[in-house]
């Protein structure tokens, strides 16, 4: 059974209001047990999961953590709230240290103005070699997890048209996106290195791949999901990821070569999933063609069905599935919430109210 964790990022916002509050700098990480980190932006912090082999298990580690980080950010007179977006405008303050700052002077305002938050879901692989096969044989389906996880509409004020304009925002910088077939673990890491070498990135951690194998851990990293507004979404998201690597490592065992989609077509897949969420077509991972957003999340969970059921995962998966087809993405919720009161501070305490 492989086993996985879950990071989320949060932000910190003001509980009467809503409005971003640097609360991060007195958020220590030994509330919960080293598991709560602050990141590039005192307006917001992250929670880390421990690393479990059960999704059951992971679900209650999530809740509890999201539980006790709101408690830690009320005790800075903050609450913390799962959006990928800041509903109201903000001017994000940086998180002082050697590293942010040395960001912040080579990114200029696409480090200041980052202020996003998203879901890591890091999956065991039992080598590079593993890893870089599972690599090649996601990538297709990243696209729909975009879709699924769907969670930042608003940006400085205002609706963007997007369902998830985090994948927009992220995209500013120059390490992010959908990768190549790489083929073996050294064609990766040559890549990574020649990316290295251009002095762009400072370090490994900010090649910003959708997909990674981890720096710090015998994992690989899917990078794409927004932050859930419902931690079960997550825990959705958990058990679709896992099952996603487990399928690829499946098939590079039986020598299953993966599809050869170029990374352009992904990264339009990915737009479209960012524009749209789950309101219009996505692009289909094997045809590359628009194809109702129902039908392409059928087709992946056909193609993980074995996974899932390998696991002990697919009850459970289906039923989150259908709980949230059935009420929508974050990014439905957030604009409902907005259509009703106009007032973009109720998306904000909404989104607080449901976290934790």
């Amino acid at each position: 059974m492989r086993t996985f964790g879950i990071e989320e990022e949060f932000l910190l916002v003001d509980p009467e209001t809503g409005v971003p509050q640097p609360s991060g700098q007195g958020m220590s990480s030994h509330r919960l047990g080293g598991r709560l980190s602050r990141e590039l932006q005192l307006e917001q912090i992250e929670i880390c999961t421990k690393t479990r082999s059960s999704l059951a298990d992971l679900a209650d580690d999530l809740r509890g953590a999201r539980r006790i980080a709101d408690t830690a950010a009320r005790r800075n007179g903050a609450r913390i709230a799962a959006v990928g977006t800041s509903p109201l405008p903000v001017t994000p303050s940086g998180t002082p240290s050697p590293r942010y700052d040395a960001i912040m002077d080579k990114a200029g305002l696409t480090a200041r103005e980052q202020l996003t938050n998203g879901c890591h879901v890091h999956v065991s692989i039992a080598s590079e070699e593993e890893g870089v096969a599972i690599l090649d044989r996601i990538r297709i389906w990243l696209p729909v997890l975009t879709a699924l996880s769907a969670n930042s509409p608003f940006w400085d004020g205002q609706d963007t048209g997007y369902c998830s304009f985090r994948s927009q925002v992220w995209g500013r910088w120059p390490t992010t996106g959908p990768t190549k077939i790489f083929g073996t673990a050294t064609a990766y890491r040559r890549h990574v290195r020649s990316l290295l070498d251009t002095g762009v990135p400072l370090d490994e951690a900010m090649i910003y791949f959708d997909a990674r194998l981890s720096s710090h851990h015998p994992t690989v990293e899917i990078r794409v999901a927004d932050v859930c507004l419902h931690h079960s979404d997550a825990v959705l998201l958990a058990a679709l990821t896992r099952a996603l690597v487990e399928t690829a490592a499946q098939q590079w065992q039986a020598g299953q070569p993966p599809e050869a989609v170029s990374a352009d077509i992904v990264r339009l897949a990915g737009w479209r999933a960012s524009r749209y969420g789950l309101e219009q077509d996505l692009l289909h991972p094997l045809t590359s063609k628009p194809c109702p957003a129902r039908s392409v999340i059928e087709a992946l969970m056909d193609h993980v069905q074995p996974a899932l059921v390998e696991a002990g995962d697919d009850v459970m998966a289906k039923e989150l599935l259908e709980e949230l087809l059935s009420r929508g993405t974050g990014a439905r919720q957030q604009r409902s919430i907005y259509q009703q009161t106009g007032n973009l501070s109720a998306v904000a305490m909404m989104a607080a109210a449901l976290t934790s």
